[in-house]
């Protein structure tokens, strides 16, 4: 399927959409609890058990309307399904929440192989989108491996020392802003490091 443009506000929506759903189906029924098939739920569980196919049907429609995914974007489709799964079958809502930790760490951990091998897998995976000289890769890889890291550390202390209450807000807002500040603060690197051609 050749690769087609897809609207910023539509790719935003498919991939935030899910999340916001989780956050709104959640203060509007925290605390509550329901019995399935003679088994308890929380309604955090019950939510989990709903986001899985949610997710799975947006990454299915990005795919459709941009004819290819990212391997970033399989990669957490297969962390949602396990640890939503988890989360699920074992009624156990710390799954869910180590779902972000175990995502960043296994991104910071494929950047930093690739560094040490002298690549810069980000590159790989962007495809060429941002028009970046080789050391640019590098050092924008280097520091995303460093974000992913310190935002893995977030999540488990957050999720580990705090109320469910807060770990939805921390997971809803402040992580994809965090993520967004960051690349907003690279705009010296983009500048120094884009090739010839764009400048």
């Amino acid at each position: 399927m050749a690769e087609r443009q897809v609207s910023p506000a539509v790719k935003i929506g498919l991939e935030l959409g899910p999340v916001l759903l989780f956050f709104l189906g959640y203060i509007s029924t925290r605390g509550q609890t329901h019995v399935v098939a003679g088994t308890e739920y929380d309604s955090f569980i019950l939510l989990t058990a709903a986001f899985i196919p949610v997710m799975g049907l947006a990454t299915f429609a990005l795919w459709k309307l941009s004819g290819r995914l990212s391997r970033l974007q399989l990669v957490t489709l297969i962390m949602v399904v396990l640890f939503g799964g988890l989360t699920v079958v074992l009624n156990d809502e710390r799954f869910f929440k180590m779902k972000p930790t175990a995502v960043y760490s296994l991104f910071a951990v494929l950047l930093f192989i690739g560094l040490a091998r002298g690549q810069s897998w980000l590159e790989l995976v962007m495809e060429g989108a941002l028009p970046l000289r080789h050391e640019g890769w590098m050092l924008l890889t280097k520091r995303l491996a460093l974000m992913f890291a310190a935002m893995a550390c977030a999540n488990e202390i957050v999720w580990r020392s705090m109320s469910t209450d807060a770990w939805v807000n921390f997971r809803t807002f402040v992580l994809p802003l965090a993520l967004f500040a960051f690349f907003m603060a690279q705009g010296k690197l983009f500048e120094r490091y884009r090739t010839p051609s764009e400048k």
